[in-house]
């Protein structure tokens, strides 16, 4: 039984579609293109929240991944429909987590299950709490 995100307090989703130059030899969706999906989905998640990743950037302010865990359950094919799920939460005092997950749509199976941890740095390259990282649940896990 494939394990998915139930908590529907603060998940974020967003479809999108399979194309033809994402796949490997094998015909499936490279993985690496798995990272792609999720960040699009994160940036999108961040602007539906009016953070603006490129706007922080040239205020000097960088929101960076730290940690990437990918469990790779399915594979998706050209054409393919899936959803991307972003559920945020904190993880210590200057880092923040996202729990993904890759769901096809005609099957509603997940394919990757992914978390995905990053801190803002400032200007002068330390780590700090943005004003909305406070508002963010804690990690349960």
């Amino acid at each position: 039984m494939e394990t998915q995100i139930t908590d529907a307090s603060e998940i974020f989703s967003i479809e999108m579609k399979v194309r033809d130059y994402e796949l490997d030899m094998q015909g499936i969706v490279n993985n690496g293109v798995y990272f792609n999906y999720l960040e699009h989905a994160r940036h999108e998640y961040m602007l539906s929240k009016n953070i603006d990743v490129a706007g922080l950037a040239k205020q000097g302010i960088n929101l960076v991944v730290v940690r990437s865990e990918l469990d790779y359950k399915s594979s998706l094919y050209s054409g393919d429909l899936f959803r991307v799920s972003v559920k945020p939460e904190r993880v210590s005092k200057v880092k923040f987590g996202f729990r993904q997950q890759v769901i096809r749509i005609h099957d509603a199976k997940v394919c990757v299950d992914a978390f995905v941890i990053g801190t803002a740095l400032s200007e002068k390259g330390r780590p700090f709490v943005p004003e909305w990282l406070n508002m963010l649940p804690p990690n349960k896990a």
